[in-house]
């Protein structure tokens, strides 16, 4: 079995090693997530240098190695420079690649996952200075992406309690629709109104029904054998996370569709309420905070405060 392979991979995350080392994770499309040592990459002199930098695609040749492989070669095949000159920009593509380490995976094909992100590192570069809150839009469309590849799309056409389309009524101004994390997505306010006032009057039913010597503070005898024990149990209500906006709702179902369409400046706040939302949903999914969110809260902070 050959001791070098090659793949073509992007640079997610790096870390010092030793005193002129670095260790890269690197998304390649024919192996996955795989760590490597780029020897050197640390000094001045090195060819590696800047080749082992974020988000920088490389051709690979890497060398097996006992606990972790070596890159022996690299030859850059595109970089995103525009990135790192825009915080915003840098913010939103740090969130993202976090997000794709947790997604990928090792030793395996990832070449779906590889194409996604940059793509949307393209498209992310490629916005103007000016549209500021659109990186908010791109990074949410982005984060959908991402999902949906994962199997872990929110329901955003249709009531998770009814399964009946929800359209934004635009014409209502105090017009709201709920967004429920745990049950995976928008939630018809009406009916979990409803829900949840059936659910209380069928326990009040039940209660009503129970002896009387169990509304006192007597602890009943154990169950005697023969005896039957009965379980009821209740419909569970899902939670409302948020609630959203006719806008809202219509910018969450927008990003099921391959172009973000090009934003009135009255919505441009709308996108902050709905990062915020995908944000919650996937670090539920991912059972860990994003850490580059607090960047995006920062960024988008201080631009705010500038524009009033």
């Amino acid at each position: 079995m050959s001791r070098t392979y090659k793949a073509t991979g992007i640079n997610l995350k790096a870390q010092a090693l030793g005193e002129s080392d670095k260790i890269v994770t690197i998304l390649t499309k024919e192996f996955g997530l795989i760590r490597a040592v780029a020897p050197g990459a640390r000094k001045h002199s090195s060819s590696l240098g800047g080749r082992s930098g974020m988000f920088v695609v490389n051709e690979l040749l890497i060398a097996k190695g006992r606990s972790l492989d070596k890159i022996t070669q690299a030859q850059t095949l595109k970089t995103y420079p525009g990135l790192a000159k825009d915080l915003g920009k840098l913010a939103a593509s740090q969130y993202l690649a976090e997000i794709v380490l947790c997604q990928a995976l090792s030793e395996q094909p990832q070449e779906e996952l590889y194409e996604i992100l940059n793509e949307h590192l393209s498209r992310l570069e490629a916005l103007p200075k000016t549209e500021v809150y659109s990186i908010l839009a791109y990074l949410a469309h982005a984060v959908f992406h991402l999902l949906a590849l994962a199997g872990l799309t929110p329901q955003v056409q249709v009531c998770c309690l009814t399964q009946r389309p929800l359209i934004p009524d635009f014409t209502d101004p105090s017009w709201q629709v709920g967004f429920s994390i745990p049950a995976g997505g928008i939630v018809c306010l009406e009916n979990w109104e409803r829900s949840r006032r059936e659910g209380d009057d069928r326990e009040r039913d039940r209660n009503s029904s129970f002896p009387q010597s169990l509304n006192h503070s007597v602890i009943p005898s154990p169950p005697k054998p023969g005896y039957q024990t009965v379980v009821v149990h209740r419909q569970e209500i899902p939670v409302i996370s948020c609630r959203l906006s006719a806008i809202e709702l219509a910018m969450l179902q927008q990003l099921s569709q391959p172009e973000i369409m090009q934003m009135d400046a009255a919505k441009d706040y709308g996108w902050l309420s709905v990062e915020h939302i995908l944000r919650q949903y996937t670090q539920y999914h991912l059972g860990r905070p994003i850490r580059s969110a607090t960047l995006i809260d920062s960024y988008f902070a201080a631009n705010h405060d500038a524009t009033i």
